[in-house]
């Protein structure tokens, strides 16, 4: 028997009793586009609320939320503001954020105690107060697989315009520089018989050797802080000390995570070891890279060049000496950015806070 049948037996009772023989009752009105179900059962089964930090995440993932959840959204292509952030989080009780939100202890404190899960579409999650919310028992939920081989090949198409000089030669072409053909003009560096170092050898790691094996470097090698031998024998790559991977490499693609460890490793003490032929390709966090230190290290000519995907910060200042360089490439951290991966990323999302708001395994959880 459901909620109106059993209203109607107990006013049928009372009137039999005369205990409503006076009664009047006064019509209810309904909000506009509420039916009596929705008005009735609304207080039955409140949906959850979830704040998404901006407008342009892909679709799938908001109407995936909106099936469940009410949802607050801030309306623009941007990230939210932080005073924005502050004003509207109160008694969510999911975020949907990007790694542009610094999720810290003053938000977690404004979200109150009704936040319980914390998504975020990136693999990477430094911007998130880790042990600050598994104090308060709320839940990460993160996208680390689907990103790994868009992320690959970016790396490597970023290594081949850095090295090959792409952007070089095709500001040439624009700009009337290209006069004739010239036997060593825009001659670049190959990747065939060269030391190709990879600090750094996860999932996006290891997918960049796969790339990179085809095109014929004379080794692979990489640094991690586990022993992946039966990984390294299987791929065809050596595992090297850092030190060895710095001295030896001629190209050395930066893949490992953010963390105090990693923070600004890449330094001046570091660059001073490397090949002056050294090309360095960064598509991690920008962090792992002292980059004032990388700019004297171009200038000063103690490495040959640079790709960068990810700077400190971003977007990186007009104004900067990184963007004045030309054996300097520069993206607007774009590593996962194909249309079929962000798509996944937004639905993984949505499904990881679903599930952590049913209480359930999330697809990919911190």
């Amino acid at each position: 028997m459901n909620v109106f049948s059993r209203a109607i037996g107990l006013r049928r009772s009372a009137l039999s009793f005369g205990l409503l023989k006076n009664f009047v009752p006064k019509p209810v009105i309904f909000p506009l586009g509420t039916t009596i179900r929705t008005y009735c059962y609304g207080y039955l089964s409140m949906k959850p609320k979830v704040y998404v930090t901006r407008n342009d995440y892909a679709r799938i993932g908001m109407d995936l939320l909106k099936e469940e959840c009410d949802l607050s959204i801030w309306d623009e292509a941007y990230p939210v503001p932080r005073d924005e952030f502050f004003k509207n989080v109160a008694g969510k009780d999911a975020i949907f954020c990007s790694l542009n939100d610094r999720i810290d202890k003053e938000l977690l404190d404004q979200a109150g105690p009704s936040l319980k899960i914390v998504a975020t579409i990136s693999v990477g999650f430094d911007h998130i107060d880790v042990k600050e919310c598994r104090d308060r028992g709320i839940r990460i939920g993160y996208t680390p697989d689907v990103l790994t081989d868009s992320t690959a090949e970016l790396t490597v198409a970023l290594l081949l315009a850095t090295a090959r000089r792409l952007f070089e030669a095709n500001k040439e072409a624009h700009t009337g520089g290209w006069k004739s053909w010239s036997p060593m003009w825009m001659c670049g560096t190959s990747i065939k018989n060269s030391v190709v170092g990879i600090f750094g050898f996860g999932r996006i790691g290891q997918e960049i050797a796969k790339r990179i094996a085809p095109f014929k470097p004379a080794q692979i090698q990489f640094t991690s802080r586990t022993d992946k031998c039966f990984t390294a024998e299987e791929l065809g790559v050596s595992q090297v000390p850092f030190d060895e991977l710095i001295e030896t490499s001629d190209f050395i693609i930066i893949a490992c995570s953010y963390t105090m460890e990693t923070a600004n490793l890449f330094n001046d003490s570091v660059f001073s070891r490397m090949k002056p032929s050294t090309i360095l390709i960064n598509t991690s966090r920008g962090g792992v890279v002292e980059q004032h230190d990388l700019i004297h290290a171009l200038k000063a000519g103690k490495i040959q060049a640079a790709g960068l995907d990810v700077t400190t910060p971003e977007p990186l200042p007009l104004d900067s000496p990184l963007l004045q360089m030309s054996n300097v490439v520069i993206l607007p951290h774009i590593g996962s950015a194909d249309v079929e991966t962000r798509t996944e990323m937004s639905r993984i999302t949505a499904c990881n806070i679903l599930a952590g708001l049913k209480g359930v395994k999330m697809i990919s959880e911190v």
